[in-house]
């Protein structure tokens, strides 16, 4: 199995491009800064860089809600590749191509607009009857809920 989570956050703006052709598709390439669980004695970095890649419609969420600073979470495999560069060496790539991209922290917490808006903040009030385990939904709020 080949599967990777990551939560960190973004080192700066993704880099969005599109594929040529007919079909063009979307290509996010970022890199997310994860802080170690443990440091080592002696050892100076706290966080490793890793470098990751989305397509299609996740690039274009990527593009559209992610900036430098933000916490993402990014769900997906490790991939590996090489290619020759123009001096003719042979380059060796390990990239995280996310599957599944969500925000990490809240609008407010990360300090920067993410574009995105929750101007609905449901508080459930504590029920009127003693102990009964059940709170009031609050009116207008029903059509949001997954069972009527």
């Amino acid at each position: 199995m080949n599967k990777a989570i990551l939560m960190g956050r973004l080192t700066r703006d993704p880099e969005v491009r599109y594929s040529q052709g007919e079909n063009s598709t979307a290509v996010a390439r970022f890199t997310l800064a994860v802080d170690r669980r443990f440091k080592r004695a002696g050892d100076t970095q706290d966080a490793d860089f890793i470098g990751c890649v989305a397509f299609g419609k996740q690039a274009e969420f990527v593009e559209k809600y992610f900036r430098q600073g933000m916490k993402m979470v990014a769900v997906g495999r490790i991939q590996t590749g090489s290619y020759t560069n123009k001096d003719g060496i042979k380059v060796y790539t390990t990239d995280v191509v996310a599957e599944e991209i969500e925000f990490a922290e809240s609008k407010g917490a990360s300090g920067g607009d993410t574009g995105y808006q929750n101007n609905r903040e449901f508080k459930p009030e504590p029920s009127s009857a003693m102990g009964d385990g059940f709170m009031n939904i609050p009116d207008g709020i029903d059509e949001e809920l997954p069972f009527n």
